[in-house]
C-alpha cells in the first residue's frame, strides 16, 4: 500500500467567518487586539467570548462602551443530526444584541443563522458559517470591513395607493384619516 492509501481521511473544519465594522475603527482602533491574519482554532467545548475584558474573552474589543463580556458563541451538534451549528448568547446587561433584526436581551440566545448580521451599539459583524465535519474543534477567521455592512436604505413611502392608481392629494397624518368609499360614489 502506498502512503496515499494509508493516510487518514482529511476532515474539513467548520469555520465561522466574522467580518467586523465600526464607523470609528480608523481613529479608535478598537479591533487592534483581533488577529485578522490567520484562522484560529478552538476546541468544540470552548465558548468563544467577545467583549472588552481580554482575560475572559477570546476576542477582545478595545472600547469602554463594550461590556466586559458582550456575547458568546457556542459550537454544538444538533440533536439526532450530523449537522453542526452555533448558538449566540447576549451576555451584556446594558446593551441589546441584534441578530438579523432579532433583538436579544441579557442571557437570551438563539441559533446563529448560516449568514447573518450581528449588531450592538455602532458595531456591525457579518457572520458566515462554512460547514465542516470535524467534531473536536472549529475555526474562526476574522475579517475587517472597510465600509458599513448595513447600508441605510431609503424605503418607499408606506402610504396606501388607491385602486384607481392616483395618490390622494392630501398627505395622511395631518388631521385626516383614511375613509372607505364605495366605488360607486366616485
Amino acid at each position: 500500500m502506498s502512503y496515499f492509501e494509508e493516510a487518514e481521511t482529511e476532515e474539513t473544519v467548520t469555520c465561522l467567518h466574522l467580518t467586523f465594522y465600526h464607523p470609528g475603527q480608523d481613529e479608535k482602533m478598537m479591533f487592534r487586539c483581533l488577529d485578522f491574519c490567520r484562522r484560529q482554532q478552538l476546541r468544540a467545548d470552548d465558548t468563544a467570548k467577545f467583549g472588552r475584558d481580554s482575560s475572559l474573552c477570546h476576542y477582545s474589543l478595545v472600547d469602554t462602551r463594550v461590556s466586559r463580556i458582550q456575547f458568546s458563541l457556542q459550537f454544538y451538534r444538533k440533536l439526532h443530526s450530523s449537522e453542526y451549528a452555533f448558538e449566540i448568547k447576549n451576555l451584556s446587561k446594558k446593551t441589546k444584541l441584534n441578530v438579523n433584526q432579532t433583538e436579544l436581551g441579557y442571557l437570551n440566545k438563539i441559533d446563529l443563522p448560516w449568514k447573518c448580521i450581528i449588531c450592538f451599539g455602532d458595531y456591525q459583524i457579518l457572520a458566515e458559517i462554512q460547514e465542516g465535519e470535524a467534531v473536536d474543534y472549529f475555526e474562526t477567521h476574522l475579517h475587517l470591513a472597510e465600509a458599513p455592512i448595513l447600508q441605510e436604505r431609503c424605503l418607499p413611502s408606506l402610504q396606501p395607493i388607491p385602486e384607481n392608481g392616483f395618490s390622494p392629494s392630501f398627505p395622511l397624518g395631518q388631521g385626516k384619516s383614511p375613509t372607505e368609499i364605495d366605488e360607486n360614489e366616485l
